[in-house]
């Protein structure tokens, strides 16, 4: 299988280059040159394990990786997860179920597809002998599991923007207090926005990245939203036989990757009934779906800092298909978005989405709800998911575990929610770097390094 940029401006590559790259050199985001057809799989995956349905799925779309080399890879991928099932289902009620995706090394949704990520850039790099220099940016969890993804890999230095003072402590010492000599945590004044241009511009230079040998980390990787996509395959096959075809996934996002790979699933023909995107109150997204605009405004802090977004990078896949995978539209619409912060869409096709906004009071209340009602204990971020009901059957996406927001569950229920691996971090020496969230800083802080 081959990929295309979203934008049209370079040739097909393969599964290996799409990952290396990260960012395609149009500044285009990979996608399959064409989704397949899931049905034929559907009845004997059902069966599979976690880890086995990782490997089948990614069996259709690796197709450059030996077998052997990605069922290595897949296996090292789920062993630091600490439940059976990987991501389980948590039934509240006839009507509401949660699917769990905290129990990985970092304790957020996040782990899926880095730990995934950091095996694959393990692989690449025995074959080709290259040392690769890994850059994202993180409004939160993306960090600390992209580190912890990385962590031991020979061959790789990580460098990790993030807006210093905008996540939670605990968040923050995810990546800060690792004591890796190769893994450098970069705090800016600003926004995650204002983090993730700067990331993106830096990746256009493509001398400067064939130099460093940059990849990405961030959900503009495609092996991010394709790693992503088995979670939702798998609650598909876990749920009741009753509930399967007539439930809507409840999806926490802010930059549009986490409901996008459910969203590919459901074009690949898996029969999901739709999906609600849940936004806090930054809800660029939220509005959109209520309006067909998709208009820039300023970010708000909350209580649920990785979701304090404006510019959700992976809507530009989105677009691609929601445009009749028309690459110079995508094109005109971001050039339009980029000059003039919003774009207003004709016909706006809601493809299966609704959506719901959830400010910082609101997120206090539910959270107090959800424990008294179900004595079930939801973060900011999930909580966000149960601001409403859909009339019908749901599934809430539980995108990070409570522990890592220790003030706000105190502050909604009155208990503590704590964590072993969180409680370790305490105790160790926070090692953090300041730079500008300009291009030209980031590259210089990075070429001083590699």
């Amino acid at each position: 299988m081959r990929y295309i940029s979203t934008r049209g401006q370079v040739p097909a590559v393969s599964f290996s280059t799409a990952v290396a790259q990260g960012l395609a050199p149009d500044g285009g985001l990979y996608l399959p040159e064409e989704l397949p057809d899931l049905r034929p799989f559907l009845g004997d995956w059902s069966k599979l394990a976690y880890a086995d349905l990782c490997q089948a799925f990614f069996g259709i779309f690796a197709t450059d990786l030996d077998a052997a080399e990605l069922q290595r890879v897949v296996t090292r991928s789920y062993t630091k997860f600490d439940h059976a099932d990987i991501a389980p289902i948590v039934k509240l009620d006839a009507d509401r179920y949660v699917l769990e995706l905290f129990h990985g090394p970092t304790l957020a949704f996040k782990d899926f597809a880095l730990q995934l990520l950091g095996n694959l850039y393990e692989s690449q790099i025995a074959r080709t002998g290259d040392r690769i220099s890994v850059l994202g940016a993180t409004s939160g969890d993306t960090g600390a599991a992209a580190i912890h993804g990385l962590l031991g890999k020979a061959g790789v230095t990580t460098f990790i923007l993030y807006p210093d003072g905008r996540i939670s402590p605990l968040q923050e010492r995810q990546m800060t207090c690792t004591g890796a000599a190769n893994v450098f945590p970069l705090a800016i004044k600003g926004s995650f926005d204002d983090a993730q241009t700067a990331m993106k511009t830096v990746f256009e230079d493509r001398a400067f990245a064939d130099e460093v040998g940059l990849s990405a980390v961030n959900s503009i990787n495609l092996a991010r939203i394709l790693a992503q996509c088995v979670y939702y395959l798998s609650a598909y096959f876990r749920l009741p036989a009753d509930a399967r075809d007539d439930i809507t996934f409840v999806v926490p996002t802010g930059n549009f990757g986490n409901v996008l790979a459910g969203w590919l699933v459901q074009r690949m023909g898996v029969p999901i009934k739709g999906f609600r995107v849940a936004t806090n109150q930054n809800d660029i997204l939220h509005r959109l779906f209520q309006t067909g605009t998709y208009a820039l405004d300023a970010v708000a802090p909350s209580v649920a800092p990785s979701m304090d977004i404006q510019v959700a990078s992976n809507f530009e896949r989105f677009i691609y298909y929601a445009e009749g995978r028309d690459a110079a539209k995508v094109r005109e619409i971001i050039q339009t978005f980029k000059a003039t912060g919003q774009y207003s869409f004709e016909n706006f096709d809601h493809e299966g989405f609704s959506s719901s906004r959830t400010d910082d009071l609101q997120i206090a209340e539910i959270i107090k709800n959800v424990y008294q009602k179900y004595g079930y204990t939801v973060d900011p971020h999930t909580a966000c998911g149960f601001s409403q009901g859909s009339g019908g059957k749901e599934i809430v996406l539980a995108t990070a575990h409570p522990a890592k927001f220790p003030d706000t569950i105190q502050a909604a229920i009155g208990q503590d929610s704590t964590h072993p691996s969180l409680e370790v971090l305490k105790t160790r020496e926070v090692v953090k770097y300041s730079v500008e969230p300009t291009p030209e800083a980031i590259k210089a802080f990075m070429g001083a390094r590699v």
